[in-house]
């Protein structure tokens, strides 16, 4: 009897709450919050559509030689880089630029004392450190207070495991040549593809390079940095990192001081620098880690110049702050598609839309991939994206603490 009692009771109760006209709040307001996530998801759909599409119409005319050999410091911060760091050394030296025109400065950080060793019999400046909390920050700050600042007219970032062509500062002097460059990101590429997250990697860096840095290009903005193979006015990098104090990511904040000061970033895309991919998950779920956490460090950082930036019209400083404030395109991809099949059974006729900004989206990424990564091994490698999503989605809940401390990733191409 009492249950029979409880059972009514919440029946009544159920369609006491249930009425016509509260079903009808609750429908408005589930179809307004769809609308509203759609409407922001779309957006970035969209940015990335038309970049992607910019980056097939042209590519800036490659720069006339230069006259003069421009002093040229390049800095290779090397924490625990003892596998790869003496080819990138060795890469650095067979450049076919005057010897007496640079100088190769490595920061070895918490390497062994056989591979310092190794390092002072060649002739490069090798300067020791041995932090207690190590950031590529504090490395390069390291070496501009040793450098003499007068001597050198560009500062080149190279990563410990980047390997670069004997043209390389010879492309780069010639930019500098020309007629308002202070800065100039190269063409960061794969050096290597021997497994299928290296491969889906490389991808990756290439859909950066055409959206983010030839799409942007040709559409008269900025392009992207990428914290290796890029090359400053040396007293304008030594002024911007003097005052870095990011613990990770220092090319984000970098980039975000600079385009604030109106600085705009060229691009080489006939000019490449080799830089090692993740090889395996492990390796991807810290990288990006960092990567994220590096992410919304300068968004929260910068957030406030906004409305002044909006203001005094830095288009490009709103552009890249967008662009933080934005979720990786893994992400994007990811969470569209669970919209789009959560819809898909819970209200079809909500869900057209979230398909056809999900063809949007592929169509987009497909356009910024070069033909020469359309392998079959592709086919392989983009079958790690649903993993590769939900380790983007668990990285999510780890930026806070992602930012106390260094995240290394281990450099060396395994060959097995």
């Amino acid at each position: 009897m009492k249950i029979t009692s409880l059972c009514l009771l919440n029946q009544s109760l159920y369609i006491c709450l249930i009425t016509p006209e509260n079903k009808t709040i609750l429908e408005n307001f589930v179809y307004t919050l769809d609308w509203v996530i759609y409407v922001l998801f779309t957006f970035s759909v969209i940015y990335l559509f038309i970049f992607s599409v910019a980056s097939l119409l042209r590519k800036p005319q490659k720069p006339s030689v230069a006259k003069e050999y421009r002093r040229i410091a390049i800095l290779i911060a090397a924490y625990r880089e003892d596998n790869v760091i003496q080819d990138t050394v060795k890469a650095c030296l067979a450049q076919e630029y005057p010897h007496e025109k640079f100088d190769i400065v490595v920061i070895s950080d918490h390497m062994t004392a056989e591979t310092n060793a190794v390092l002072k019999t060649y002739p490069i400046k090798l300067l020791q450190v041995d932090f207690e909390k190590s950031t590529n920050t504090k490395s390069l700050k390291a070496a501009l207070s040793y450098l003499e600042q007068d001597h050198y007219n560009i500062a080149l970032i190279l990563d410990a495991d980047n390997y670069v062509k004997t043209t390389y500062l010879a492309d780069i002097n010639d930019a500098f040549a020309q007629s308002g460059v202070e800065v100039v990101q190269t063409h960061r590429v794969a050096k290597n593809l021997n497994t299928d997250m290296a491969y889906l990697d490389g991808i990756s860096e290439e859909i950066n390079n055409s959206i983010f840095r030839m799409g942007h290009i040709n559409l008269g903005m900025s392009a992207a940095l990428i914290g290796s193979g890029m090359a400053f006015h040396y007293p304008i990098f030594y002024a911007a990192m003097m005052d870095n104090q990011s613990l990770g990511g220092f090319d984000r904040v970098l980039e975000m001081k600079l385009l604030y000061n109106r600085v705009f970033f060229h691009y080489l895309p006939d000019t490449y620098v080799y830089d090692e991919k993740i090889q395996k998950s492990e390796s991807f779920f810290l990288q990006r880690r960092r990567w994220l956490s590096a992410q919304y460090y300068s968004l929260f950082e910068f957030a406030r110049k906004l409305p002044i930036a909006i203001l005094q019209r830095k288009w490009d400083f709103c552009d890249k702050l967008y662009q933080q404030a934005s979720f990786s395109r893994i992400l994007l991809l990811g969470l569209i598609f669970v919209f789009a099949i959560f819809l898909s059974f819970a209200t079809p006729a909500l869900a057209y839309k979230w398909w056809i900004t999900f063809g949007v989206l592929l169509m987009a990424l497909a356009l910024a991939i070069p033909r020469r990564l359309w392998t079959v091994r592709m086919i392989k490698a983009i079958m790690l994206v649903p993993y590769s999503f939900i380790l983007m989605f668990a990285n999510l809940f780890y930026i806070k603490s992602a930012n106390k401390k260094f995240i290394h990733t281990t450099h060396g191409v395994d060959n097995k």
